[in-house]
C-alpha cells in the first residue's frame, strides 16, 4: 500500500441507497467535484476530521456491481483497484438488502473488506423489515453501522469504525474472507491463481478475483493482463481461462458469468436468512401504491407531462424572470470594467477596451443563466430524490430507445426547448445523468435542434416577412419538424459514428419514494451551478478572443479610416460652430470634448436603466458629482438658455457619433475574417439561396442565436429619413434581388440544423471532455443543414414551389420518415439481469 498522509475512504454503493446523501452527511460542506481522468463521470471528494486526523473520501459512481458492462462499473473499479483505499464503505438499502449484498460480496473478493452503512433503516423499519445488524457483522466478519443518511444519524458511530477498521486492517487482524463457494468453478479459479501467482508484476491484483474474471471472459481484466505481462504469459494463462470456461460451460450447460450469479444470490440467501425478519403479510408499500397511479397506463403521460411542464415553467419561465433582476447587477459589473478600462475613443475604441468589454459582455451573457440554473439543478435534484426521476425514464424509454437516445433524455430535450422557449445549454448539462454512453452522446447532439428562445427572433422575422397568411401553420411546422430532425439524426449517429460507443445493459430500479432535504436539495444546486461557472467561463475566454479577431481584423482600409476621420472631424467642427460665444464653449471643446462625450454617453445609457424617478434622481446626483462642469450640459438647469443650446447641440453631435461608429461597425464586418469568410462561402450557399449578407448573420449568430437578427439589423440599415422596421427593411431589399418565400424557408431550415451557438459548444466540450466533439458539433450539422437547404431551395425552384408547399412536403416527408424508421426499429435484445432480485425492471 503506497504510503498516505491521513485515511482514504471510498464510498460504493448501488444507486438510489443514499450513497451521496451519506458522503454529504460524512464530510459536510468540504467537498470538491472533478471528472474521473479521460471520463465524464462525476468524482465528488471531500475531507473531514475525526480526531485523529484527515479522512479523505471519495464518493464513486453508484453501480449495481464491479463488472466492466457499464462506465460506472468500470470507473469505480478501476479506482478500488489502482487507489486500493484504506477502507471502503459499501452503503446498502436496509429495506432491499438482498440486493445490495451482491456489491459487497464483490467488495470482499476485491480484497476490500468493507465496512458496511445500513442505511436507511428507517424506511425498512416502515415496511416492517427488522434487521439483526450484530448478526449481519458476525456472519460477514465486517463492521455493519446503522445509518439514516439524509437526517444525519449514524455519522459520529460511522466515523468511528472507519477509523478503528483501517487500524485493524493495517494491523492484519482482519481474516481474510471469501464467504462465496462457486462449486465446481472452485477448481479452476485454484489452477489460474497458481499461473497468475507466478507472475511477480501482478502481485498487487488480487489473484482469486483476477482468476474468476478471467473465467468469465471480463475484457478489462484480459486486458489489464496483457498490459502487464509479455506476450508469451499473457497468452498462456489467457489459454488456459479460455480453456476451462469452454469445458465448464459444456459440461453444466451454462456460463460462467450464470453460474457466478447464482451462488452469489445463494450467498446473499444464506447470509440474510435468520438477520432479516419481513412481516408475514406484506402489505403494499407506499411507493406502490402511489406508482399504482403515477405509472398507470393512462395516468402516467398525464404525470409526467405535467412533472416536465412544472420543471419548465419553474425553471426556464419564472427563472427567467429573475434575470430581469440579476442583469443590473451584470451591468453594474459591466459599467465598473468599463471604468477601468482606457476611455473610449470619439469614433474609434483602445483594443485593450474593446477587448476587455467584449470578454465581459461574453461572460455576461453565460452569468446571466445561473438563477435558471440555480432552480434548475435545484428542480432536478427534488426529481431526483423523490424517486420519480427513475419513472420518467421507465414511461419514456420504450419510445425513445428505437431512435438512439434513452428515458432520460427526456428532460434534456424539454429544457433544449421542445416546443420553442428553452435553451440548450441547460438542456446539454442536464444530459449528466442518462447512464447509457451511447444514448448520451446521441441527446447531446439532439438537444440543440430544439427550438431555444434564441431562434425565434429569426423565424419570427422571416416569417413576418414572407408567411404573413399563414403564420400559424408554418409555426406549427418549425416547433415540431424539430422534434422529428431530432429523432432521426439520434438514430444516424447511433447507428454510424456512435456505433463503437459503449452501451449498458439496461436495468430500471424503481427506488423508494422519499421526500427530499433541503440542505441535500440546495447543495447540490450549488455545486452544479458553481461547476458551470468554473468550466464554462474558463473555455469561454479563449473562444471570446478568438470571434473577436475574427470580427476586427484586419479592420478599415487606410482611405476608409481617414474617410470616417474627416467625417468625424466634420461633426466637431459643426459642433463647436454650433458654440459660437455659447457660455459653456471652453468646457466642451478642444480636449475636453471626446471625455464630454463619453461623460453623454454614460449618462443616456445609465438614464436608460433608470426604472423609478427615485433612481433617477439618485443618477443625476451621482453624475454632477463625478463632473460638476459637464452636468448642464446633459442636464440643463431651468432657465439657462446657454445650457440647452449646449444640450441641443450635444445630442446632434451625439447622433451623428453613433451613426459613424454604426457606419464603421457594419464595413468593418464586410471587411473583417468572418466578413470574407461569408464572402467566400456563396459559391457553396448560393445553391441554399444565401447571398454574403445572410452568411454573415449565420455565421455571427454562432456567437449568439440573437446575433443573426441583430446583425441583418446592421447589413439591412434604414437611411436617416426613413423609419421603417427591419421586417419592411430586408423585405423590400431581397425582393428587389429576387428573393421568395423559398429562401426563407431555406433559411429556417438551415437555422433549425444549424450548429448550436458558444455556449452550447462550451458546453458539449464540457459534457464530452472531447475537443472533437466540440469540433464534430459544429461541423456535422452545417453540413447536414446546408444540405437540407440546398436540396430543398434547388428543388423548390426547380418544380417552381411556393414557400409554404416546399415547408409542407419537407415535414411530411421527415414525418412519414420517422415513422418508417420507428416501425422498422425492432426492439433491443433482452439483457439478462446481473442481478436476479424482483425490484429491478429490464427493457425486453
Amino acid at each position: 500500500m503506497t504510503s498516505r498522509n491521513g485515511l482514504l475512504v471510498a464510498i460504493a454503493g448501488q444507486q438510489n441507497a443514499g450513497k451521496s446523501t451519506l458522503f454529504n452527511m460524512l464530510t459536510g460542506a468540504r467537498q470538491h467535484v472533478a471528472n474521473y481522468p479521460g471520463v465524464t463521470v462525476d468524482k465528488k471528494y471531500g475531507l473531514y476530521q475525526d480526531g485523529v486526523g484527515a479522512v479523505r473520501t471519495v464518493d464513486l459512481p453508484g453501480t449495481y456491481s464491479l463488472t466492466s458492462f457499464s462506465l460506472e462499473e468500470r470507473v469505480a473499479r478501476d479506482f478500488l483497484l489502482g487507489e486500493r483505499p484504506d477502507v471502503t464503505v459499501n452503503v446498502v438499502d436496509a429495506s432491499n438488502l438482498r440486493r445490495s449484498l451482491h456489491l459487497t460480496l464483490q467488495l470482499m473478493e476485491l480484497e476490500l473488506p468493507p465496512v458496511l452503512a445500513l442505511n436507511m433503516i428507517d424506511v425498512a423499519a416502515s415496511h416492517g423489515i427488522r434487521i439483526d445488524h450484530d448478526e449481519l457483522a458476525r456472519r460477514l466478519g465486517v463492521p455493519v453501522v446503522p445509518t439514516i443518511g439524509r437526517k444525519g444519524e449514524g455519522r459520529v458511530p460511522l466515523r468511528q469504525a472507519i477509523r478503528d477498521w483501517a487500524q485493524t486492517l493495517r494491523e492484519g487482524r482482519a481474516a481474510p474472507r471469501h464467504p462465496i463457494d462457486y462449486g465446481p468453478l472452485e477448481a479452476d479459479i485454484a489452477a489460474l491463481e497458481v499461473l497468475i501467482a507466478d507472475q511477480g508484476v501482478l502481485a498487487d491484483l488480487p489473484r482469486r478475483w483476477l482468476a474468476l474474471k478471467l473465467l468469465e471472459g471480463d475484457e478489462q481484466a484480459r486486458g489489464q493482463l496483457a498490459g502487464r505481462l509479455d506476450t508469451a504469459p499473457t497468452e498462456a494463462i489467457l489459454t488456459e481461462a479460455d480453456r476451462r470456461r469452454l469445458a465448464f460451460e459444456g459440461a453444466h450447460g451454462l456460463s460462467v458469468g450464470d453460474q457466478v450469479v447464482t451462488c452469489r444470490d445463494r450467498t446473499v440467501t444464506a447470509l440474510i436468512d435468520g438477520v432479516q425478519n419481513r412481516p408475514d403479510g406484506r402489505r403494499r408499500t407506499l411507493s406502490e401504491r402511489i406508482d399504482q397511479v403515477v405509472l398507470n397506463r393512462w395516468a402516467a403521460p398525464f404525470f409526467l407531462v405535467a412533472t416536465v411542464f412544472l420543471i419548465y415553467q419553474v425553471s426556464i419561465v419564472w427563472g427567467y424572470e429573475l434575470t430581469n433582476y440579476t442583469w443590473p447587477l451584470l451591468a453594474g459589473l459591466r459599467e465598473l470594467a468599463a471604468g477601468l478600462l482606457p476611455a473610449a475613443g470619439f469614433l474609434v475604441d483602445p483594443y485593450v477596451r474593446a477587448l476587455g468589454l467584449w470578454l465581459v459582455d461574453s461572460a455576461n451573457t453565460l452569468l446571466n443563466y445561473v438563477p435558471i440554473f440555480l432552480i434548475l439543478f435545484a428542480s432536478i435534484a427534488i426529481i431526483e430524490d423523490t424517486g420519480y426521476m427513475a419513472r420518467i425514464a421507465f414511461i419514456l424509454d420504450k419510445i425513445l430507445h428505437r431512435f438512439g437516445m434513452h428515458g432520460q433524455s427526456t428532460l434534456p430535450l424539454i429544457l433544449g426547448g421542445v416546443f420553442a422557449g428553452g435553451c440548450a445549454v441547460p438542456g446539454v448539462m442536464a444530459t449528466k445523468g442518462i447512464p447509457d454512453a451511447r444514448a448520451r452522446m446521441a441527446t447531446i447532439f439532439a438537444v440543440p435542434f430544439m427550438n431555444c428562445l434564441a431562434k425565434v427572433p429569426l423565424y419570427t422575422l422571416l416569417l413576418g416577412i414572407f408567411f404573413v397568411e399563414d403564420k400559424s401553420l408554418m409555426m406549427f411546422y418549425i416547433s415540431t419538424m424539430t422534434i422529428i430532425f431530432a429523432l432521426l439524426v439520434s438514430k444516424l449517429l447511433t447507428t454510424t459514428v456512435l456505433r463503437g460507443h459503449e452501451t449498458s445493459p439496461f436495468v430500471m430500479e424503481l427506488p423508494h419514494y422519499h421526500r427530499p432535504t433541503l440542505q441535500g436539495v440546495l447543495r447540490r444546486a450549488f455545486d452544479r451551478t458553481w461547476q458551470y461557472i468554473k468550466k464554462v467561463g474558463t473555455i469561454v475566454i479563449a473562444v471570446a478572443v478568438v470571434v473577436f479577431a475574427l470580427l476586427h481584423f484586419p479592420g478599415l482600409p487606410a482611405e476608409r479610416k481617414a474617410h470616417f476621420e474627416a467625417q468625424g472631424q466634420a461633426a466637431a467642427v459643426r459642433f463647436e460652430e454650433a458654440l459660437a460665444g455659447n457660455a459653456y464653449r471652453d468646457v466642451a471643446l478642444g480636449a475636453q470634448l471626446v471625455p464630454l462625450v463619453n461623460y453623454a454617453s454614460d449618462f443616456n445609457r445609465a438614464r436608460l436603466n433608470a426604472t423609478s424617478a427615485e433612481a433617477a434622481r439618485a443618477l443625476e446626483a451621482r453624475f454632477e458629482a463625478r463632473n460638476p462642469q459637464f452636468y448642464p450640459l446633459v442636464k440643463p438647469p431651468r432657465g439657462d438658455r446657454d445650457a440647452r443650446q449646449a444640450s441641443r447641440a450635444l445630442r446632434d453631435l451625439l447622433r451623428e457619433r453613433k451613426s459613424l461608429r454604426r457606419e464603421m461597425k457594419e464595413e468593418r464586418i464586410t471587411n473583417s475574417l468572418l466578413g470574407t469568410i461569408g464572402r467566400g462561402l456563396e459559391p457553396v450557399t448560393q445553391f441554399a439561396g444565401f447571398d454574403w449578407k445572410i452568411n454573415v448573420a449565420l455565421l455571427s449568430s454562432f456567437a449568439a442565436r440573437e446575433s443573426s437578427v441583430a446583425t441583418l439589423g446592421v447589413l439591412f440599415q434604414q437611411d436617416d429619413d426613413e423609419n421603417r422596421s427591419l421586417e419592411e427593411r430586408m423585405g423590400a431589399e431581397t425582393r428587389a434581388d429576387g428573393a421568395t418565400a423559398l429562401l426563407a424557408v431555406s433559411m429556417i431550415l438551415f437555422f433549425a440544423l444549424y450548429p448550436p451557438c458558444l455556449a452550447t459548444t462550451i458546453m458539449v466540450r464540457v459534457q464530452t471532455n472531447s475537443y472533437k466533439w466540440m469540433l464534430f458539433s459544429i461541423v456535422f450539422p452545417t453540413f447536414l443543414g446546408l444540405g437540407v437547404a440546398s436540396l430543398v431551395y434547388t428543388i423548390g425552384r426547380a418544380v417552381n414551389a411556393t414557400g409554404l408547399q416546399a415547408m409542407t412536403a419537407v415535414y411530411l416527408g421527415a414525418l412519414a420518415l420517422l415513422i418508417l424508421v420507428g416501425l422498422v426499429s425492432g426492439r433491443r435484445a433482452p439483457t439478462p439481469v446481473r442481478q436476479p432480485v424482483p425490484t429491478a425492471s429490464t427493457r425486453p
